[in-house]
């Protein structure tokens, strides 16, 4: 990254040049387009030397970042997933925006711009998972001029989602107990589609909802997809799929296994492994980029909607 002129000062950075870091990390460029991640809340002259980490932007995170005297709190999940015709005291959201800006708090936010990015979201997931030969389950095309500047000679291709192999073959009842394992407990906790003995040696992740990948799943071979949102049909529908396409394999003498078998987990829980990375990237890079050294700490506990469940 380019050395900002705060270098010289060293004493204080301001959110115009957090946002400038934020986005060479996890380019804007990377996002879907039905998505508007970046900066939501704030001014740009505004000092930053405190900053929060969270998935989701609720008024309880919010309020955890004020009175602990954030200056900037950075959210996977946007605050506004649709146009918006008003942020007055009529709802949460408009109460959220009121709260911050009384607080002189920016909110930005990185959602499948950080996705895609390398160590972002679903390279974080991967990489605990211990997935390697990597790839993304739907590559992104990126300039290559900016390719260079981001990511040098590595080679490591940006999309949604990986497809990787484990170290070693595995149970797939024990992988289901390995993915749980990762995440943050919730009520709902994981749920899974297969058999429990059968072995498995590749695997396709996309944190957050991805019941609408099936057919690049399909088309990756992998033994287990993970995702999040599984909803009944399109779920039923993919596992049906794959049973009957093993049927017809072992008739004609072929492999019988089952795949894709599905681990569907809480959405906010998986995605909150992206900050195994960001917690440690957007300060260090802050510093490279102003000589400022940052406090960034982040909110770990559980965001998901969901408070009891009964079995």
């Amino acid at each position: 990254m380019a050395q900002s002129s705060l270098q010289s000062r060293a004493s204080t950075v301001v959110l115009a040049d957090v946002v400038k870091v934020l986005e060479e990390l996890y380019p804007l460029s990377y996002a879907e387009e039905w998505d508007h991640p970046g900066l939501i809340v704030g001014g740009l002259g505004w000092p930053v030397s405190r900053v929060f980490c969270a998935v989701d932007p609720t008024v309880e995170v919010v309020e955890e970042a004020i009175r602990a005297g954030a200056q900037l709190l950075i959210c996977h999940h946007p605050l506004f997933f649709r146009p918006v015709h008003e942020v007055g005291g009529r709802g949460f959201r408009g109460a959220i925006v009121t709260r911050l800006m009384e607080a002189h708090c920016g909110l930005w936010v990185g959602h499948t711009n950080a996705d895609a990015a390398v160590r972002g979201v679903a390279q974080a997931a991967a990489d605990l998972l211990g997935l390697t030969g990597q790839r993304p389950l739907e590559p992104i095309q990126v300039d290559p001029s900016d390719w260079h500047a981001m990511h040098g000679e590595s080679g490591f291709a940006v999309g949604l989602g990986r497809v990787g192999r484990l170290p070693a073959p595995i149970r797939f009842g024990d992988f289901v107990e390995r993915v749980a394992g990762l995440l943050p407990r919730t009520e709902l906790g994981v749920q899974a589609a297969g058999e429990p003995d059968a072995g498995i040696s590749t695997v396709a992740i996309l944190p957050g909802s991805g019941d609408s990948m099936f057919e690049q799943v399909r088309a990756s071979g992998v033994d287990v997809y993970v995702t999040s949102d599984l909803r009944h049909h399109p779920a039923t529908d993919a596992y049906q799929q794959a049973r009957y396409e093993a049927e017809l394999r072992a008739r004609a003498g072929g492999d019988g296994a089952v795949r894709p078998m599905l681990v569907n987990t809480p959405h906010s829980a998986i995605e909150s492994l992206w900050f195994a990375y960001a917690g440690q990237d957007i300060p260090k890079a802050i510093e490279e980029e102003t000589g400022v050294h940052v406090d960034l700490r982040v909110i770990d506990h559980s965001t998901d909607p969901w408070t009891f469940s009964v079995k």
